[in-house]
């Protein structure tokens, strides 16, 4: 029985120092200066993939700074056109508004007074116009002097102008001038939205005495929400107008928004930057204005080998990618990088004799660590 234990025993133990002499001897890599072979467990567990490199344009990107602006024509202040007590007041900051809206309804008893100055002045009008009939037809047969006929008509010109001026003042105010004649006299003025959009700020109370100074809404209407860029004097050579610029925030950079260069400002801010304003294609209503924002420019697109940012391995300040010399031994190979877009670099002075060979896409860092002994 005791045979049988150390014999099992034995057993065990031969079998463990196989399976250590055969997990070193996977570990072990064959190097050779900077080149090094792995076999095909080692190749697997690195993940190596390798191919040809490809000719093609690819940009450089410029990273800007902005954030979300609007135009004036995207934005109103909205106040009274007359003083008075703020009757009523709707509407909420975030809500939306058509234009035409009514937003608030300020009383102001001058507003009677007013319309009745102006059917005063209708009722003036008529009898000046009458009299002024009058006196041409008796002129006409000497029976009144041009003197008089002179007068009449100015008083009926008078009396027109009047008309005419209390009547655009009425409709400043929003008040109809012809529902005025048919009787409808009110004191009260209605605040309305000029532009369709949210409301952004309110600064009214119902019972507030307002004047036609103060700002009492304020609307952004988001459809015109535009990309304002600071480019500084550096990269201002190389923006113009229909670029494509990619725009995105902090909290979700892989979230693009298209845009093009619609305008470049034509003098430089103090810190020597210019104001580019960019129209984007890709509307987002949760892009508010004054949203910061950053964008990539692509700029000065050059056609070359590229080959993908993961292949591309730093050693003592260079860059190398790895050249599979034959199956399962790589070499480095030092490049020159130019470059960078969605993933991929372009080499640069990439002799056209190497396009053939065949170049490390996946795995070169731990190829990196195997040869160099650099741990991750």
């Amino acid at each position: 029985m005791k045979k049988s234990i150390i014999i099992i025993l034995s057993v065990f133990l031969i079998l463990a120092c196989s399976k250590k002499e055969e997990a070193k001897t996977e570990e072990t890599f064959a190097i050779s200066g900077n080149q090094i072979t792995l076999t095909d467990l080692q190749k697997k567990t690195a993940g190596i993939e390798t191919t040809t490199l490809n000719n093609q344009n690819i940009g450089n990107k410029i990273l800007l700074t902005g954030q979300i602006n609007v135009p004036p024509t995207g934005m109103a202040g909205v106040s009274a056109t007359t003083g008075g007590i703020v009757k009523v007041a709707r509407f909420m900051p975030g809500n939306y508004v058509s234009r035409g809206q009514t937003l608030a309804v300020v009383e102001n008893p001058e507003m009677a007074q007013l319309q009745q100055d102006y059917l005063q002045a209708k009722a003036n009008l008529g009898y000046a116009q009458k009299d002024y009939e009058r006196q041409k037809y008796l002129n006409k047969y000497q029976a009144s002097s041009d003197k008089a006929t002179q007068r009449a008509a100015s008083e009926a010109q008078n009396q027109n102008a009047a008309v005419n001026g209390i009547a655009s003042k009425l409709k400043s105010y929003g008040i109809n001038p012809s529902s005025v004649s048919n009787g409808n006299i009110r004191k009260s003025v209605a605040v309305v939205a000029p532009i369709s959009g949210y409301v952004s700020r309110v600064n009214v109370t119902l019972g507030q005495f307002v004047s036609p100074a103060e700002v009492l809404y304020e609307i952004v209407n988001n459809g015109e929400t535009h990309l304002a860029l600071k480019v500084f004097e550096k990269d201002l050579n190389k923006i113009s107008l229909g670029q494509k610029v990619y725009g995105f925030t902090n909290q979700n950079p892989e979230k693009k928004y298209a845009a093009t260069v619609a305008l470049i400002g034509k003098d430089f801010t103090p810190d020597r930057s210019v104001l580019v304003h960019c129209h984007l294609i890709d509307k987002d209503a949760s892009l508010i204005p004054g949203t910061f924002m950053n964008a990539e420019v692509e700029v000065g697109a050059t056609e070359g080998f590229i080959i993908p940012d993961d292949a591309i391995v730093t050693w003592e300040n260079k860059q190398y990618i790895f050249e599979e010399i034959k199956p399962k031994t790589y070499k480095m190979f030092p490049i020159t990088i130019g470059n960078s877009e969605n993933g991929y670099t372009q080499l640069v002075n990439f002799d056209i004799r190497n396009a053939n060979k065949t170049f490390v896409t996946k795995g070169a860092y731990h190829l990196l660590m195997a040869l160099k002994n650099v741990e991750e």
